[in-house]
């Protein structure tokens, strides 16, 4: 991976203007999303000119049972393969979209795109279906060279898509096996940018990213806030799964879950230049879910990162050796594989539980099963280095679990310079067992069973 000028949280918060619009009124010019400072390993593939006469507007249904879904279909049928769409009015998708033909085609979102939440139910039983922890989705967008993007300078309402997810969280209250769609599934995209766009409220994660290559994620503001005090399920920032050469950079996250996920078969990811409020952190996994399958994740680099009221930061999470009940449609355990050459470096820890967790516990509160059961998938080669800041009063003066299930289930797990303060004052401390901690620069203590 290469690396280039540092960058600052501060310059994050540019992503709030676009490019102007040019050649066509109230469309924005394509953004050149580059990645920096640091790349995925190799360059991402040239995205070719559109064909400046081949611009197709999606038209809206006006019909009682409104449902959007088919225009949508018919517009980017007609402009694959060099073409522009525009999406420049208030759209509700109310059926399944499989829109994983597209080929050297521009989605340009100016208005709004929403999901009809009249009844949660018919998307739990219409929407595409993963097997991957029973995760379902509104729509799946792939296909080769294609880029997705907004505008960032209209105001609140535009270049957005609304995933309603306060009926799904409502009803969520009453029934806790209904399934919830992810908002947005890029799936089987080669080489493809996604840019300067509004996403919010999803019903379950916001985005996943599956069974891809060469992807660039920027300047994104995701939001998810509910109403009443109802609990807001997942939300997920991102997930990459089954994907390769991934880039999320320079981007906002509000949500309640993780900030940016790295699921089973990850590889060269960089995530850089994000701020994330409320999330459970930067996460690997987790992994090892799926007894006689192999998860490889390997080749991450975190940087800079500003993450504020969170219950984790630099995260690594592992299910045990054998099968263990979790949530509802969530167990697992048993399940292979490695987590190899990561790097967590630069960042801000505002307020946050845990600065750092690593656990091969994941999904068992048993601390003692997980011991009797090792985790079969192991950690290497993994560095943590330059977090500052603070973290929360909830475990002071604990700031970060690093937690092993057997001494040959991890190896050069390295942490340095970390100065993270906790609320008391008092010199902050590590739970480590099963590490080498001549290379952690940390207070260790050997702690009890994990909640």
């Amino acid at each position: 991976m290469r690396f280039g000028s540092p960058g600052t949280i501060v310059a994050i918060l540019g992503f709030l203007s676009s490019a102007s619009a040019t050649g066509h009124a109230k469309i924005p010019s394509r953004p050149n999303v580059v990645p920096g400072p640091y790349d995925a390993g190799q360059a991402m593939p040239v995205s070719t000119p559109r064909d400046a006469a081949r611009y197709c507007y999606v038209k809206q249904d006006c019909g009682a049972d409104r449902d959007d879904a088919p225009r949508i279909k018919q517009a980017l049928e007609e402009c694959n393969n060099g073409g522009t769409v525009v999406f420049d009015k208030s759209y509700v998708i109310g059926s399944p979209l499989d829109l994983t033909f597209l080929r050297h085609v521009d989605i340009v979102i100016t208005g709004s795109v929403a999901f009809d939440d009249s009844d949660v139910y018919y998307w739990q039983d219409n929407s595409y279906k993963y097997a991957f922890q029973n995760q379902t989705v509104f729509w799946k967008i792939g296909g080769e060279d294609v880029n997705i993007y907004g505008d960032l300078s209209l105001p609140e309402g535009k270049s957005v898509i609304d995933g309603r997810g306060q009926a799904y969280w409502e009803a969520l209250q009453n029934d806790s096996a209904l399934y919830r769609p992810i908002l947005l599934a890029l799936d089987g995209m080669k080489g493809a940018t996604m840019s300067n766009l509004r996403m919010r409220n999803p019903p379950n994660w916001f985005n996943i990213i599956a069974n891809s290559t060469d992807v660039i994620v920027s300047n994104m503001d995701l939001r998810a806030e509910s109403n009443n005090g109802v609990k807001i399920a997942n939300s997920d920032g991102w997930d990459t799964y089954r994907s390769d050469r991934v880039v999320i950079q320079d981007s906002f996250i509000n949500n309640t879950d993780d900030c940016v996920s790295f699921k089973p078969n990850s590889t060269n990811i960089v995530v850089q230049n994000l701020v994330c409020i409320g999330s459970h952190g930067i996460s690997i996994g987790s992994l090892g879910q799926y007894e006689g399958e192999t998860d490889i994740v390997e080749n991450l680099e975190i940087y800079n990162i500003s993450m504020t009221n969170a219950s984790d930061f630099a995260r690594i999470k592992v299910w045990p050796g054998v099968n263990t009940d979790f949530q509802t449609h969530l167990t697992g355990g048993g399940g292979s594989g490695h987590v190899r050459n990561v790097t967590y470096n630069i960042l801000n820890s505002n307020n946050n539980d845990r600065a750092i967790t690593i656990t091969q516990c994941y999904g068992q509160s048993n601390q003692t099963l997980c011991n009797e059961y090792p985790a079969n998938l192991t950690i290497e080669d993994v560095t943590m280095k330059n977090i500052y800041g603070t973290t929360s009063a909830e475990n002071d003066p604990e700031a970060g679990t690093l937690v092993c299930s057997a001494p040959d289930r991890c190896n050069n797990i390295r942490v340095e310079n970390i100065t993270v303060t906790v609320p008391s004052g008092q010199p902050p401390v590590y739970e480590c067992i099963n590490l080498d901690d001549s290379l952690l620069q940390l207070t260790c203590i050997d702690g009890s069973d994990e909640d």
